[in-house]
C-alpha cells in the first residue's frame, strides 16, 4: 500500500508527486499518456510561460474564478517561490515582455523533463499507461484506484490518500479528456459547468476569409456584451482559420465565452490606433496624401497605416475600390477610414472548442475543498490539485502557476 496515488503526471500532478515524496510519503504517480507532462511540453507555443514574475500582491488580479480559495495555496508557494524552485533543480530562467518567465533555452521539455527528473530523484514510482477508471472509497475515505495497465488488464492499487490531478478538458490530445470530472462526481462533488477558457473567437464579419495570418500589434480591444463594455485589453491579436486569437483575444475570450453559451450579443471593437486621436490620426492622413503622387493608388494610402495583408479587407470594409486614384479621395471618405481604423467591429457569433482552448473553465466546486489542504470535504484522504477545480486565471503564466501552488499544497497531505 501507498501513503498516496497521484492520478495524472501534468504540472500539478508531478508538484504533489515531488512534494509528498520529499516529505517521506511513498508515492505512485499513474498517468494514462505514454510520456509526462504532454500538455506542459507544447504550452506557451512550445515555450513554456510557466509563472508570471509581477509581484505577487498583484497576482490576485489575474484569477478569473475562485480567486479568494486559491489565495492559501498561492501564499504557500507563490510565483517567487516558483521561480526559485526551478532555478535550484537546475533550469535556468528568463523574464520576458509582461513579466512572463519563460525557461532561458526557449524549450519547453526543459520544464517537463526537469519535473519528471526531480520526482524520480525523490522516490516517485511513475507508471505510463496506466489509465483509471474508479477511485476506491469505503465509509467516506479512499482506499485505492481501479486502472488499466499497459496491457490492458483491470488491476487494482490501495493508497491512503488519492490526489486527483488530471486536468481539464483542453488540448485532449494531451490527455486531459475530463477523468477527473467523473471521479469527484462520483464520490458527491459538483461539477462547475465546463467550458472553454482562453480560447480563439469566432466571427461572422465578411471579411474574416481574407485575415487568415494578419498580425496586428499594439491594438485596443473592447468587448461589448448586449452592447455594453465589459473589458478593454492592449496588446496584439492576430488572425487564424481557428479564429480570433493572441493574447488580447484569449484573455478577452473568458468573458466572450460565457456570454454567448448565455446567448447574448457579442461583439468586439479594435481600435488600430490607439495612440492617435482622431483629429490627429486626420491630419496624418492628410499629410500622406500630400506627400504621394496623384496617379498613386488608395491601397498605397492604407499600406502606409494599416498591414499589407489588412490593405483588401479595410478597402472592402470602406467600399472603396483599392485602385482608386488618391485624387479621387474625399475628406468624407478619410472620415469613414478613420472611423474604421478607430474601430472596426467584429461580431462574436462562436468560439473554438476545447482542442483549440489554453485552459478549461469550471470545474470541481470550490466549496466542497478544503483551501488550506486541497483535500476534499466529502471524502477524506481525496486531494484536488491544478486545472481540475474549478479555478482558471488570464494568459501570461498564471494557469500553470494555479497547478504548480495547488500540487505542492495537495503533495504535502495535510489533514
Amino acid at each position: 500500500m501507498y501513503d498516496v496515488i497521484v492520478i495524472g503526471a501534468g504540472a500539478a500532478g508531478l508538484m504533489a508527486a515531488a512534494t509528498a515524496a520529499r516529505n517521506g510519503k511513498s508515492v505512485l504517480l499513474m498517468e494514462k499518456m505514454e510520456k509526462a507532462g504532454r500538455k506542459i511540453r507544447i504550452t506557451g507555443k512550445g515555450r513554456c510561460n510557466l509563472t508570471n514574475a509581477r509581484p505577487p500582491e498583484e497576482f490576485k488580479e489575474a484569477i478569473r474564478t475562485n480567486a479568494d480559495f486559491f489565495e492559501i495555496a498561492f501564499a504557500e508557494f507563490n510565483n517567487k517561490a516558483t521561480i526559485r524552485f526551478f532555478e535550484r533543480i537546475g533550469v535556468k530562467l528568463d523574464i520576458e515582455r509582461g513579466q512572463r518567465v519563460f525557461p532561458k533555452s526557449g524549450k519547453a521539455w526543459d520544464i517537463a523533463n526537469a519535473l519528471v527528473d526531480y520526482c524520480l530523484d525523490e522516490g516517485v514510482e511513475i507508471v505510463y499507461n496506466a489509465r483509471v477508471t474508479d477511485i476506491l472509497a469505503l465509509d467516506g475515505k479512499v482506499y485505492g484506484v481501479k486502472f488499466f495497465n499497459k496491457r490492458g488488464f483491470e488491476r487494482k492499487e490501495e493508497a491512503e490518500n488519492v490526489i486527483i490531478a488530471t486536468g481539464g478538458v483542453s488540448y485532449p490530445g494531451t490527455g486531459s479528456t475530463g477523468d477527473g470530472y467523473d471521479f469527484a462526481d462520483r464520490l458527491g462533488h459538483t461539477i462547475e459547468e465546463v467550458r472553454p477558457s482562453l480560447t480563439p473567437l469566432r466571427t461572422s464579419h465578411p471579411q474574416r476569409k481574407f485575415l487568415d495570418g494578419l498580425l496586428l500589434k499594439n491594438i485596443d480591444a473592447k468587448l461589448y456584451i448586449d452592447n455594453e463594455l465589459v473589458r478593454e485589453e492592449f496588446g496584439e491579436i492576430s488572425f487564424s482559420d481557428r479564429g480570433i486569437e493572441g493574447a488580447v483575444a484569449l484573455r478577452l475570450s473568458r468573458d466572450a465565452v460565457d456570454a454567448l453559451i448565455d446567448e447574448k450579443k457579442v461583439k468586439l471593437v479594435i481600435d488600430m490606433k490607439p495612440a492617435l486621436t482622431e483629429e490627429v490620426l486626420f491630419e496624418r492622413i492628410k499629410r500622406e496624401i500630400s506627400e504621394m503622387q496623384p496617379d498613386e493608388f488608395f491601397s498605397e494610402l492604407l499600406r502606409k497605416l494599416v498591414p499589407k495583408h489588412f490593405v483588401i479587407p479595410i478597402a472592402h470594409e470602406l467600399d472603396v475600390h483599392s485602385k482608386n486614384y488618391i485624387r479621387k479621395v474625399t475628406d468624407a471618405e478619410i472620415h469613414r477610414l478613420i472611423k474604421v481604423l478607430k474601430g472596426m467591429v467584429f461580431p462574436i457569433t462562436d468560439y473554438a472548442p476545447f482542442p483549440f482552448a489554453v485552459v478549461t473553465a469550471g470545474g470541481v466546486n470550490c466549496e466542497e475543498v478544503n483551501k488550506y489542504t486541497m483535500e476534499s470535504l466529502k471524502v477524506k484522504g481525496l486531494y484536488f490539485a491544478g486545472e481540475v477545480l474549478d479555478i482558471d486565471a488570464n494568459t501570461g503564466g498564471y494557469n500553470l502557476q494555479i497547478a504548480f501552488s495547488t500540487g505542492r499544497l495537495a503533495g504535502q497531505l495535510k489533514k
